[in-house]
């Protein structure tokens, strides 16, 4: 029976530590944002594309974008990303957004 009870609470422990070992390793979950990012940078190239932003303006845009990037991975960079970062991630690709749509409606404005 101790040697059963034994074996019982060493493989509790073994489970126990994997399970903290693993969970330090889990990749931090941030699909959503990566795909926000990469609609905004399809949203980036299709202005060029169509005419209604200027190289520069998508330089600047892809900058813009560039230090999501840098945020996303600061944010990462602790193995986990808090509420707080998120809703700092999400404020930057707001702004982001808006000037995008900014810039490409721009455009519009100047050709009529």
């Amino acid at each position: 029976m101790h040697i059963a009870l034994k074996t019982l609470i060493a493989a509790a422990a073994t489970v126990a530590s994997i399970a903290a070992s693993a969970q330090s390793f889990a990749r931090v979950d941030t699909s959503a944002i990566d795909a926000r990012q990469a609609r905004q940078e399809q949203r980036i190239q299709a202005g060029v594309a169509r005419g209604e932003l200027t190289r520069r303006e998508a330089r600047t845009l892809e900058q813009g974008q560039r230090d999501i990037s840098r945020a996303e991975a600061r944010a990462k960079a602790d193995g986990r990303v808090s509420p707080s970062e998120i809703r700092q991630l999400v404020a930057l690709l707001d702004r982001a957004e808006a000037q995008i749509r900014a810039l490409r409606h721009e455009s519009e404005r100047h050709a009529h």
